[in-house]
């Protein structure tokens, strides 16, 4: 008798040094269904799917495929037997162009070993098409959004015809007209006989496109339950263990005078020849949360690569806190008052090979604190780091002298977002603070920006969260095709307008007098 479950893993467990990622974990994937996999962050989601998908052996457990047991020792393994794997880091070589990252080790050759690359382009093209996965197939992976990046991997994964689809934390980076467009995509594979297993922190996804839980907490499995038996609120208290506060409370913002000053500013794009960001002017007060809201891709990186130092701008002013920071380096940036929490935690937050501790000091290991005549307090370092592990719950397997690279990807912003936050400038700059972070981390990041900011400090927020633009800004504007397109009052609009502004079917006509 044929299997009900096209996988089941059963009584998983996989340690790592000081920590059991998976204890006896049992889950089972029907054929066609969308089964969501939900935890916090260092839950062991991520490390569960990379045991499937042969990237990992398990100490315990065996894996059956249409109730025949089947042995996963690498990614070739896997893909052998149908499934796929979208990462959440994804695994591309930046130096390719999204056509050779999308084809790489599944080529198609002819007799003399010479590449079908025409054959290839026109199946990568129709993909595309077919999915609503526009991307440019010639432009360099080092040179597109993140976005852009999680495209190529999904159209990767689509390229070898997989049949049981891994996706890990696919929504972190989308929009949320992209994110819409991916649930119906997701539901078009289930239509088509594909099963998916799909690892998310965002409540609202899997109510609507789920059809069973499976929560994790800590290594272990809490239970799985029907999506339209449940709700957010009971999903939310399974996940952390403790009622969490899904809504964003905050008082009244009393903003004070400009902290940052922007007039002007154009930066260059490294895709086409026009400019990312086309003189745009605005500033940012002490007391208030101004978010950048847009769908991806519309000057956003640019913007903020320009105003924190990672690009050269071709034109314009910044101010911060009365002086002039046009020109000045990233460091000097950083030293005149800039906290920057970037939009690639691993490109521009962390540098993956040093320790947790040294990647907390990455911005205070010159203060007198920290070393005494140039050799550093190894003991001060570990104290301080301590200190934010514990107040942010960074969780790793070897708290301060954890490897970066280890560590889940929430527990690696978390560890960012406490450094940058600490060091108590008068502006934070925040570019998409919460990705990848479960409710219980959202709801302590979300609190933490609101307490900077009721004490004086001014916030750049930017988001493709619609519900963080909507509930932590104080002033929303709205970036599309490198333009301010719109200031809008949080309090006096809703979802649906500001929508229309970040399409770039609605736009105000913003006078100097208004910045």
């Amino acid at each position: 008798m044929a299997s009900e479950y096209v996988i089941e893993m059963n009584h998983i467990r996989k340690e790592f040094p000081g920590i059991v990622a998976n204890d006896d974990i049992t889950l089972q994937l029907k054929k066609g269904e969308i089964h969501a996999l939900l935890g916090e962050n260092g839950a062991g989601k991520s490390t569960l799917m990379s045991v499937l998908f042969g990237l990992y052996q398990p100490e315990a457990g065996t894996i059956k495929k249409d109730g025949v047991e089947v042995e996963i020792n690498n990614p070739n393994d896997a893909t052998a037997l149908g499934i796929g794997m979208v990462h959440q880091h994804f695994k591309l070589i930046d130096v390719f162009s999204v056509l050779d990252n999308i084809i790489l080790g599944a080529e198609t050759v002819g007799k003399l070993g010479f590449l079908k690359k025409k054959e290839a382009r026109k199946k990568v093209l129709e993909l595309s098409e077919k999915y609503g996965l526009k991307v440019d197939i010639d432009a360099k992976v080092e040179d597109i959004t993140v976005g852009m990046q999680q495209r190529v991997e999904i159209l990767k994964m689509l390229y070898r015809d997989n049949d049981i689809l891994i996706f890990d934390e696919p929504t972190a980076v989308l929009t949320p007209q992209e994110i819409d467009e991916l649930m119906e995509i997701m539901r078009g594979f289930a239509r088509e006989g594909k099963s998916i297993l799909f690892i998310t922190h965002k409540l609202n996804e899997i109510m609507a496109v789920s059809d069973r839980v499976t929560v994790l907490r800590k290594g272990k499995c809490i239970g799985t339950v029907n999506t339209k038996d449940t709700n957010k609120q009971e999903l939310s208290n399974m996940m952390v263990g403790r009622p969490v506060q899904l809504e964003i409370k905050k008082d009244e913002a009393k903003p004070e005078n400009v902290i940052l000053k922007v007039e002007g500013l154009t930066v260059p794009s490294k895709i086409h020849k026009n400019d990312a960001v086309k003189g745009i002017s605005f500033d940012v007060r002490k007391g208030e949360i101004v978010c950048i809201a847009g769908i991806d891709g519309n000057g956003q990186t640019e913007l903020i690569y320009g105003l924190t130092g990672l690009e050269k701008a071709s034109a314009g002013k910044v101010t911060l806190c009365g002086h002039d920071i046009s020109h000045a380096s990233i460091r000097k940036r950083s030293e005149a008052g800039m906290s920057h929490i970037p939009e690639d935690r691993h490109k521009h937050g962390l540098v993956l090979a040093y320790t947790l501790e040294q990647n907390l000091v990455l911005q205070k290991y010159k203060e007198p604190q920290f070393q005494k005549h140039g050799f550093i307090r190894f003991d001060e370092v570990r104290k301080y780091a301590d200190k934010l592990i514990e107040e942010y719950d960074v969780r790793s397997g070897q708290g301060p002298v954890t490897v970066a690279r280890s560590m889940s990807g929430g527990n690696q912003q978390k560890a960012i977002i406490a450094r940058e936050l600490d060091r108590e400038e008068p502006l934070i700059v925040a570019v998409q603070p919460t990705r990848g972070l479960d409710v219980g981390a959202i709801e302590h990041i979300h609190k933490q920006l609101i307490a900077e900011r009721d004490k004086g400090k001014a916030v750049l927020l930017v988001s493709l969260e619609l519900d963080e633009v909507m509930g932590l800004s104080d002033r929303i504007l709205v970036l599309y095709e490198g333009e301010i397109v719109g200031e809008l009052n949080p309090k006096e609009t809703d979802v649906q307008e500001l929508g229309l502004y970040m399409s770039g079917a609605k736009r105000q006509e913003r006078g100097a007098e208004e910045c």
